[in-house]
């Protein structure tokens, strides 16, 4: 078997692909476990209010006999409070993956590549999350300004955005080092950074989108058949249940930008080296105590 996954080490491009599902393969249960226990309320409250959201939709609609449109701004203008709740409820579960999932390598990592209890995740859990939520709420207004600057700034300014979280979480940073840090660790390394987040992101949609294929199924077939009223129901409710379970594979970029920011710090401040450096020649503790004999 192949030895725990060590994230203070360098890596090269295939290597950061390719420990991101080591590292999930190696700790699948307990982190499956922590995961569900901190983030599956809120997917099931996202299931919910965006069925909701959606047949509402689906009635006005078909009693309007118009095409059913689930663009945002339809459904602001339509469902306002539901469509509202249904946010909510996408930014408490992005904030809940992102948090318990670092939380869960950070103590990884305390704990000498050993994997946490879900106890031991709830006590970082409740102490970043607020932190977390307020943080990405500034993180979106500014990467939206970013791409309206023509888009390009989006860009840019993405790569630095991805590596915020477990900069905040794995070194317990403010906003504003959180920020500052992102952004000077990727001076030289931004190209190569862009191609690994592109390339992971790229895995991730596929798996969403395959979780989605009945819900788009069900689309194509109501756009070439005459029984609209009843699949766009069933359209609205498959919809939501697999665009909230897609959100799992989130799990997936989120461990790979851990394994990129220990990648950035260690090209440029080695602190993993002259960590395994000073461990050299010192035997692991043993234990000190006297056996009776009987």
């Amino acid at each position: 078997m192949k030895d725990k996954v060590e994230f203070r080490k360098l890596r090269e491009f295939g290597e950061l692909i390719g420990d991101t599902f080591l590292f999930m393969k190696q700790n699948f249960k307990p982190l499956m476990k922590s995961f569900f226990a901190l983030t599956g309320i809120f997917i099931v409250g996202g299931i919910i209010s965006s069925m909701l959201a959606q047949l509402q939709l689906v009635g006005i609609a078909q009693a309007a006999g118009t095409i059913y449109d689930d663009s945002p701004r339809n459904m602001i203008y339509n469902v306002g409070f539901t469509y509202f709740l249904s946010m909510v409820f996408v930014l408490l579960t992005y904030t809940s993956m992102y948090v318990s999932i670092l939380s869960f390598i950070a103590l990884y990592i305390e704990k000498g590549n050993i994997a946490p209890t879900v106890d031991e995740v709830w006590a970082y859990f409740k102490y970043y999350f607020f932190r977390m939520m307020g943080s990405g709420v500034l993180l979106v207004i500014f990467f939206m300004l970013c791409f309206i600057l023509c888009i390009v700034p989006g860009i840019y300014v993405y790569p630095a955005l991805t590596i915020f979280a477990p900069i905040m979480i794995l070194e317990n940073g403010s906003f504003t080092h959180s920020f500052d840090r992102s952004f000077k660790l990727l001076k030289e390394k931004w190209w190569i950074t862009a191609a690994v987040i592109l390339v992971i992101n790229l895995i991730f949609y596929a798996f969403s989108t395959m979780v989605q294929l009945p819900a788009i199924i069900i689309m194509m077939v109501g756009a070439f058949t005459q029984g609209e009223r009843t699949i766009t129901n069933v359209y609205a409710v498959i919809s939501s249940i697999s665009q909230q379970i897609s959100y799992i594979f989130m799990i997936i970029p989120i461990i790979c930008s851990s394994l990129i920011y220990f990648n950035l710090v260690e090209r440029k401040e080695n602190l993993g080296l002259f960590q395994r450096m000073d461990s050299l020649g010192q035997s692991p503790e043993t234990d000190q105590t006297i056996q009776e004999e009987y």
